[in-house]
């Protein structure tokens, strides 16, 4: 049986995963954590005893992208498997240049997830299909952001702060937190400067 843990910000989506898992015949979840600081720790514990690590994206406290280099570091023979909502190609092809060794949307069938399962811990690397289509796509993808994230981009380049950002698009200070945090996820950056020089450079805004 494959051993896996999962890495999830919502217990029901984590909880979810978990019985797909363990009625599936071919692996069993091992432990679970809900947040980048409870991935460490989980991993202090069980990394002997985790095969693949099933990891999001967004978390409370960081990110899978920002974790997946730390976790190959201290653990080189762990196998990380994206288990997430985000289909930008951006964030895709992050993810797998920093040592993931595959990516699966949420919405994938059950049978997708297991064999990623299956195949990631044999060594090999694995895309659903709806990323592999993306990736076919990439020459002629571009990023394309809603009006309310071209918005929201206009008002951090012209360095306001979440709280007057919040008041500007008559939004809470969590949702405009949540909305940067999305926006730097969705175009590639590190970090807000990083975010203001791309938008800039690529003129987005």
């Amino acid at each position: 049986m494959i051993r896996v843990a999962i890495v999830d910000d919502h217990r029901v989506v984590a909880e979810g995963f978990e019985r797909l898992i363990n009625d599936s015949g071919v692996a069993r979840v091992v432990g679970k954590a809900y947040s980048a600081a409870g991935c460490r720790e989980m991993l202090s514990r069980e990394a002997a005893g985790v095969d693949v690590l099933l990891l999001d994206v967004s978390l409370p406290d960081g990110n899978g992208i920002e974790l997946c280099p730390e976790i190959k570091a201290s653990y080189p023979d762990l196998k990380i498997l994206m288990l997430t909502s985000y289909s930008e190609l951006t964030i895709i092809m992050r993810v797998l240049e920093e040592g993931a060794s595959g990516y699966i949307l949420k919405n994938a069938m059950v049978e997708e997830i297991i064999e990623g399962i299956r195949v990631v811990a044999g060594g090999g690397q694995f895309l659903c299909d709806e990323v592999n289509m993306l990736l076919a796509a990439r020459a002629d993808s571009a990023v394309r952001l809603s009006r309310r994230e071209l918005e929201l981009l206009r008002l951090i380049v012209a360095g306001q702060s979440n709280s007057e950002i919040a008041d500007s698009m008559n939004l809470g200070y969590e949702t405009i937190k949540s909305y940067r945090k999305n926006l730097i996820l969705k175009l590639g950056a590190h970090n807000t400067a990083q975010l203001v020089r791309m938008a800039v450079e690529q003129k987005l805004v």
